[in-house]
């Protein structure tokens, strides 16, 4: 389980950088603590870092921000790395209560589709704590999904999408679902519409997803981040989701995980472009919680009975 791993890992790396700081440095015990915390703060700065070194090394044509805007989105997703893989992801349990698939008491959820939240690669369902809090707030069932174990073959994720799908489906009595997708969800999405088509989905639609691979997938591990390499075989024998559901990518054009950047689109499916988000940040970005309510209204517009009000 990635909960535990994570807070083993984190555990141990402060030990280590306790250790080190106590075998370097005559300092108090809370000294030492800083220090090691400290450490962690550090190592993620310097991944983020390397991701950018590597955007900048294979970068697509794109607006130019200006100096402050660069700075502000690069410590946007360092800020969103450190929460997530020290704080939401550790500690899951605490941060992520049940997914409510039943409507407050006095409350219907009239003509509103369920939304199914997909984690991306080496994530959990933590990643979604904003954004699930906030597209429910008008009572819409909004659920989400572990992918376990976390470097599987992405085909192996299909199956307990489809089991989670009708799940929410039978909860909530709906005919079909919206599907909103981060990264390698989307790519997860997008095989599942290939094996059972869109007979249960109404949309589709995909955050930072690399449908054409990534060049940073070559430091990945496990066999998932393999078939996410540049033009992989397995990318290669994935259908266009967009010719099952209707489709919308919503990417970055500056995101520092998907390199390069033109491999984040979809021949064929409509496409939003938003400047200057990182990979991560887009899950904690105003700006795409906007894109994205807008677009599961109209989506309940299409399923509103004849002559009702809209909106």
């Amino acid at each position: 389980m990635l909960e535990r791993s994570l807070r083993l890992a984190l555990v141990l790396e402060l030990a280590l950088y306790a250790l080190l700081a106590h075998g370097l440095v005559a300092a108090s015990p809370v000294a030492i603590a800083l220090l090691a915390v400290a450490g962690v703060l550090v190592l993620r700065a310097i991944l983020i870092a390397f991701s950018y070194v590597c955007a900048w090394t294979w970068q697509s044509p794109a607006p130019r921000l200006g100096a402050r805007r660069t700075l502000l989105m690069v410590l946007a997703e360092y800020a969103v790395s450190v929460l997530c893989f020290t704080v939401l992801f550790p500690f899951e349990r605490l941060w992520m209560g049940k997914d409510r698939l039943s409507p407050p008491a006095g409350e219907e959820m009239v003509a509103r589709r369920p939304v199914l939240l997909i984690h991306g690669y080496g994530c959990s369902r933590a990643a979604w704590w904003w954004l699930r809090a906030r597209l429910g707030r008008t009572g819409r069932a909004v659920a989400t999904i572990n992918l376990e174990p976390v470097f599987a073959d992405i085909d192996d994720y299909v199956a307990p999408l489809a089991r989670r799908i009708d799940e929410v489906l039978a909860a909530t009595g709906s005919d079909r679902l919206i599907l909103v997708a981060h990264s390698m969800g989307g790519l997860v999405a997008s095989a599942y519409l290939q094996r059972f088509g869109g007979r249960r989905v109404a949309t589709l639609v995909t955050l930072g997803t690399p449908f054409r691979g990534s060049q940073l997938a070559r430091f990945g591990r496990g066999r998932n981040a393999r078939q996410m390499r540049v033009d992989s075989v397995w990318l290669q024998s994935l259908a266009n989701p967009s010719a099952s559901v209707d489709s919308l990518v919503v990417y970055s054009s500056h995101d520092n995980f998907v390199l390069p950047q033109t491999n984040l689109l979809l021949p064929g499916a409509e496409t939003l472009r938003i400047d200057g988000v990182g990979h991560l940040a887009m899950l904690y970005s105003p700006r795409v919680a906007r894109v994205l309510e807008s677009t599961l209204a109209a989506s309940d517009c299409r399923v509103m009975p004849a002559g009702a009000k809209c909106g």
